[in-house]
């Protein structure tokens, strides 16, 4: 059996600690076939058990896994698609199997796509279990359950309940995230047939596979600001996402682009700005708000987020952008070096727009005076 991670820099990250006290513990030595070696454990029948690191695995390196009938891929939620994309094929002959343990993250995440997804292979079998289903669950444990459950309610569902994470290290919107959760800002919301619809973009390429392109639609009511819907779309042409803003009653909304939204096509020659107004909506592009920007819509959106209400449904994909998107860390120094640009970057960028706008909206408001007429005589 192989027993697979992600990363597996040496065999202290590994499982063969865990197997070697398990061997002790059930009497299972030489006598019974099972020998321990440095790297290695020998098992009955000529078996073999090896640990091995996905990361560093090539399309012919992954070939030395061939002749194993069973992998283990420990910590699965961390298991890059690529590495999944390798494993699959390798573990192949006839009686084989692909066993993956994981708590689950994300839905996005490999593992979960494909065997939570949709499309779940065939003959796969996927058993839930977790501290209720273990018979030997410690009262040690169970004092740590109880506790996490009242000290730390945010992530206890995902700790301990096999939920996905909705609170993350280091990500800057998890609390506010949850704060809507609970003040029951996350629900139906209906858009209002008087206001005027908003799109806020982040705009993607088509060629590469991580650039996405997203858009928020919103409406601006009083000192709230209702978020109705989100896309998200890579490697699509710019027409496919006008479609949808079509396809979902969108079509009058006003788009609002970022700075770089009269930037040309380097094919065609065509701007989003322009694009979208030969389409036939009205477009705006922001300023850009200069050094620090991405910092700077992170403190905005902070600043904005108890006035915002969520469509639950229809922002759940961005949602999830927001709740992952975290600070990048040197851990040597212990310094934050900024937002982390990652898939759930460009979501939070358009979000971050949107609330600068709904910020400087407001503040405009406050900032204007009535006016005032000398009514004299008039009564």
């Amino acid at each position: 059996m192989a027993c697979i991670r992600e990363v597996q820099k040496s065999l202290k990250d590994s499982a063969k600690h865990l197997i070697e006290t398990k061997l002790k513990k059930f009497g299972l030595g030489e006598a019974q076939g099972f020998k321990v070696f440095k790297d290695v454990i020998e098992t009955p029948g000529d078996g073999l058990i090896i640990f091995q690191g996905m990361r560093d695995h090539t399309a012919d390196s992954i070939k030395s896994l061939e002749g194993f009938h069973r992998a283990w891929v420990e910590e699965a939620q961390t298991l890059s698609g690529k590495s999944l994309e390798l494993l699959r094929p390798t573990i192949r002959t006839a009686g084989s199997e692909l066993w993956f343990s994981w708590n689950p993250r994300n839905p996005r995440d490999p593992v979960d796509k494909m065997l939570r997804g949709s499309h779940m292979p065939t003959d796969a079998i996927v058993v839930q279990c977790n501290w209720r289903d273990n018979p030997w669950f410690p009262n040690e444990l169970e004092q740590e359950r109880q506790d996490c459950q009242s000290t730390d309610p945010d992530r206890y569902g995902h700790i301990w309940e096999g939920e996905y994470a909705r609170v993350y290290e280091g990500a800057y919107f998890a609390s506010h995230l949850e704060a809507a959760e609970r003040e029951n800002r996350v629900g139906n919301q209906a858009p209002d047939p008087l206001i005027s619809k908003r799109a806020y973009w982040d705009i993607g390429g088509t060629s590469r596979k991580s650039d996405a392109t997203a858009i928020w639609v919103c409406q601006f009511i009083g000192n709230e600001l209702r978020v109705l819907d989100y896309y998200e779309a890579v490697g699509q042409e710019f027409s496919e996402h006008v479609g949808w803003l079509r396809r979902n009653n969108h079509g009058d909304a006003l788009c609002k682009l970022p700075h770089d939204g009269t930037k040309h096509d380097m094919v065609h020659k065509v701007t989003p700005q322009s694009y979208l107004r030969d389409a036939g909506f009205t477009v705006q592009v922001m300023p850009n708000v200069g050094s620090g920007a991405a910092i700077k819509r992170v403190e905005t959106a902070r600043r904005v987020f108890p006035s915002i209400r969520f469509d639950r449904d229809k922002t759940q994909g961005g949602r999830d952008a927001l709740a992952w998107y975290h600070e990048r860390r040197d851990d040597e120094r212990g310094i934050g070096l900024g937002p982390e640009h990652d898939w759930s970057s460009h979501g939070a960028d358009a979000f971050g727009g949107m609330c600068i706008d709904f910020l400087r909206r407001a503040d405009d408001l406050k900032s204007s005076k009535p006016i005032r007429r000398n009514l004299k005589g008039y009564f």
